[in-house]
């Protein structure tokens, strides 16, 4: 993908790339990230530094990369990703860039960067920010790659602006369709990357709606002064607690069509919108409708049933980002782009919460059973949703507005039975209990 000519125009600086996380994700972000920063070298550097927790790996004698010289022997992970370009453990057979720097230092890792992309388990974010707080570019901007949203009784809370809060920057998100080792594998895919350019940065302002040109009926984010920082609006309209400072002219514009031209590889194709919450809560909702599509799958009704559930769970993932995020949430975001409706069918089609609903019918037993026997106790994504979800709206008193979600958690608590998901859900359609 050619650079935009924005983004050639002479600038004094390079962006510096820094991936937080090296997981299975992760690695495979590196690996389109690195790709692309040395096909562009006009508006990034070339190096990507990669943060990898470090710890003890051992190359298996299966693996092309064995040295019968060190046999089992443990090695260090960061050691055995720069020398032999593999992620042995986590992305085993995937040959990485060169220019990926794994490095075990998060402080040295994110030194210097202007784009933080971050990669890693949701319950580290708090931990993470703590560590690298002060020892970033007080400019840097970042893409959260953290599938899904936090939900309490309190509220919905994205995890992009758990990190901007966290590090007093602007954080946008990555969300699709996107099972990592099929993407690695370069096999086709699409994205969605969420990312509404704060008004001091933007030298072409995005609209909130993603389209790249304003139009008639489309609002501007508007910057705020105070003093050197600046004030943007979060994901709901409102002016954002996190006082950034601006990207200095230097640099290319970190806008749609540079993380576009940092993400798009011809293999893995992305769509840039400005509803960073709508690109969030798609992530997280989907896995509670991939329960019921598992549930219905597993009584055996067919694909009828199954396209039933998703046009009722896209409806109420729709309403529930209407009702709980305002106008900055696009019904477009659900429907026509990768993050909403293609991740929905990925997850009913085959996702680990539709495997799991699935067989819990067939075998006669909970979800919960389910997850002790084949995920050692781990807690599927979409039981914890559709419980955190449930609690949420039961104390705003909303259950009954959302018919598909509250069926969900009814049946995994046991209050209900599949057999009882039509009459259920039949609210949806305007049609009595």
């Amino acid at each position: 993908m050619s650079a935009p000519q924005l983004l050639l125009g002479g600038h004094a600086r390079k962006h510096k790339v820094t991936i937080v996380g090296s997981g299975n994700w992760g690695s495979t972000i590196a690996k389109i990230v690195a790709e692309n920063t040395r096909l562009n070298q006009k508006v990034f550097e070339e190096t990507v530094q990669m943060w990898v927790f470090e710890e003890d790996v051992i190359i298996p004698k299966t693996s092309k990369h064995y040295d019968a010289a060190v046999g089992e022997r443990p090695q260090k992970l960061t050691s055995v990703i720069n020398s032999i370009h593999e992620n042995v453990k986590y992305l085993p057979g995937i040959t990485l860039p060169t220019n990926i720097v794994a490095n075990p230092s998060i402080v040295d890792a994110v030194r210097d960067s202007t784009i933080l992309i971050f990669n890693l388990p949701h319950q580290f974010i708090g931990k993470v920010c703590e560590q690298i707080r002060g020892h970033i570019l007080p400019y840097a901007r970042g893409i959260s790659c953290i599938k899904g949203v936090n939900v309490s009784d309190d509220g919905v809370s994205l995890f992009s602006e758990w990190i901007g809060d966290g590090l007093n920057i602007y954080v946008g998100a990555l969300s699709g369709a996107n099972i990592a080792n099929e993407i690695a594998a370069e096999k086709w895919s699409e994205t969605t990357i969420a990312y509404d350019p704060p008004p001091m940065d933007s030298r072409a302002p995005s609209p909130r709606s993603g389209s790249p040109m304003p139009s008639p009926g489309l609002v501007i984010t508007e910057a705020q002064t105070d003093g050197q920082h600046l004030h943007h609006r979060d994901a709901r309209g409102r002016t954002s607690k996190t006082r950034l400072t601006p990207v200095p002219p230097q640099y290319p514009p970190l806008e749609h069509d540079c993380f576009r031209l940092l993400f798009h590889r011809p293999y893995f194709h992305v769509q840039m919108v400005s509803d960073v919450a709508g690109v969030s809560l798609g992530g997280a909702l989907k896995n509670i409708v991939a329960l019921a599509a598992g549930f219905v799958d597993g009584r055996g009704w067919g694909d009828n049933a199954k396209a039933a559930i998703m046009r009722i769970g896209l409806m109420e993932m729709v309403k529930f980002g209407k009702e709980f995020f305002g106008e900055t949430v696009q019904s477009s975001t659900f429907t026509e782009t990768s993050a909403g409706v293609a991740d929905l069918i990925t997850s009913c089609s085959g996702g680990r919460n539709f495997r799991c609903a699935r067989k819990a019918v067939d075998k006669g037993v909970s979800v919960d059973e389910v997850e002790k026997q084949d995920l050692n106790g781990q807690k599927l994504q979409g039981t914890t949703t559709a419980y955190e979800v449930n609690s949420f709206l039961q104390r705003r008193g909303l259950e009954k507005d959302y018919p598909l979600f509250t069926a969900v958690n009814d049946i995994l608590r046991g209050k209900k039975q599949v057999d009882d998901i039509p009459r259920l859900v039949a609210v949806a359609d305007g049609e009595p209990q």
